[in-house]
């Protein structure tokens, strides 16, 4: 029997030692395939790194001033990489003697505006695949799926002209953390669904967040649109004519400083509004010197190298609430100052509501873009414009004397 115990003991030592052994030999494992991942994603991170750079050649220079080829390496397309939502405030301001004076209003921006890159809820990458001649692009809100509709249906419709194309998309929000919430987002989704040209990103959609929107796009227009040529960006209620937008590209097709071209409705030598009944009131201490020139955001035209660089220079620059605003502070920092068209009235025709100059569509043919018109109205000035009954001559004067 005590043979057979210390057998036994024998046995269990054996078994322990060898589990010990195999349990050893997998940490070891382990270890191995651990330092081999961190090898592949080091090496990843690295040709990504160089991938995402402006200067992407294939051929690297030594010290020796010698060039070697490097071999061609598939690599996955760029994507949007924000993935977190969460902005936490930034309380030192709080601290800051001038921020008590501020109006507060503007305390939220103000505490927030490091945070500006935010998720893509939903995306549409493949709306810049292949050449795109012009990418409309309309800043919307949930909550306007009539405008977007009717945009739809008249100047944002997706075509080809001359081989040419078109192709829209709608930048878009969230809305405010009520009981509607949940309901909006679902058929937001629902109506991306149908027509898969909404950009939405996971910011709430208010005034001072429609500069998020211009640097949102921008970022997003750096990444996945490397073959457009050029960019209409405007409203949901404006009106557009398109086959004027076209005419007037294919006329500065030959222009030298067309990778430069920004064209639009220009306001020059204006000031911050201190009025605090305005909608555009800007608190001195938050900015007390002369705005930059800069195009009205109802609607421009603009190349997409000059997009690219006004990417670049937009990460350098505060952000501003006034989007427009903003814009030309990007532009004035790459050098271009924005060039004024009659044919943008982003402000409108005219002041006055009973004014005939607002329902002539013969002043509608011959503009580029118009502001503020309801989803009704653009419907009907689009179909009017276009019928082909329509005859815009010009008014000819004579004088007594050709009598």
């Amino acid at each position: 029997m005590e043979y057979l115990f210390k057998r036994r003991r024998i046995l269990k030592t054996c078994i322990t030692l060898s589990l010990l052994f195999a349990t050893l030999v997998t940490i070891h494992k382990l270890k191995l395939v651990e330092e081999g991942a961190k090898g592949s994603l080091a090496f990843h991170n690295r040709i990504m790194h160089e991938w995402l750079q402006t200067d992407n050649s294939s051929s690297k220079s030594n010290i020796d001033g010698d060039s070697r080829t490097s071999e061609a390496v598939d690599l996955p397309p760029p994507r949007w990489d924000i993935n977190e939502s969460r902005c936490p405030e930034n309380s030192a301001l709080r601290r800051q003697p001038w921020f008590k004076h501020v109006d507060p209003r503007f305390h939220q921006f103000i505490l927030h505006r490091h945070c500006r890159y935010f998720p893509l809820l939903l995306n549409h990458p493949e709306k810049c695949q292949g050449d795109i001649h012009l990418l409309i692009v309309v800043k919307s809100i949930i909550e306007q799926h009539d405008r977007r509709d009717a945009v739809r249906r008249t100047w944002g419709k997706e075509k080809e002209v001359d081989g040419k194309k078109i192709r829209t998309l709608f930048l878009l929000g969230t809305t405010s953390t009520g009981k509607d919430h949940w309901n909006l987002q679902r058929l937001i989704e629902q109506e991306d669904q149908i027509y898969g040209d909404i950009l939405q990103w996971d910011f709430m959609d208010t005034f001072f967040n429609l500069t998020l929107k211009e640097v949102n796009f921008l970022k997003w227009f750096h990444i996945y649109c490397p073959n457009v040529e050029f960019i209409f960006k405007g409203d949901d209620d404006i009106f557009v004519n398109t086959e004027n937008v076209l005419e007037f590209l294919a006329f500065k097709k030959e222009d030298p400083l067309v990778p430069s071209l920004f064209v639009g409705d220009i306001i020059s030598r204006a000031v911050p509004i201190r009025n605090k009944q305005s909608k555009y009131f800007i608190p001195k201490e938050l900015y007390d010197k002369p705005y930059p020139v800069y195009a009205g955001g109802g609607g421009f035209l603009m190349a997409s190298p000059l997009a690219k660089r006004l990417f670049v220079a937009s990460e350098g620059i505060q952000l501003y609430p006034i989007d427009d605003v903003f814009l030309g502070m990007c532009l004035k920092s790459v050098g271009v100052e924005p060039k004024l068209h009659p044919g943008f009235r982003t402000f409108g025709i005219s002041k006055k509501k009973s004014s005939a100059m607002n329902k002539d569509p013969c002043f509608y043919k011959n503009l580029l873009v118009v502001h503020k018109l309801s989803s009704q109205e653009l419907l009907k000035m689009w179909e009017v414009v276009h019928q082909e009954k329509i005859n815009c001559g010009k008014k000819v004067y004579f004088s007594n004397k050709n009598l």
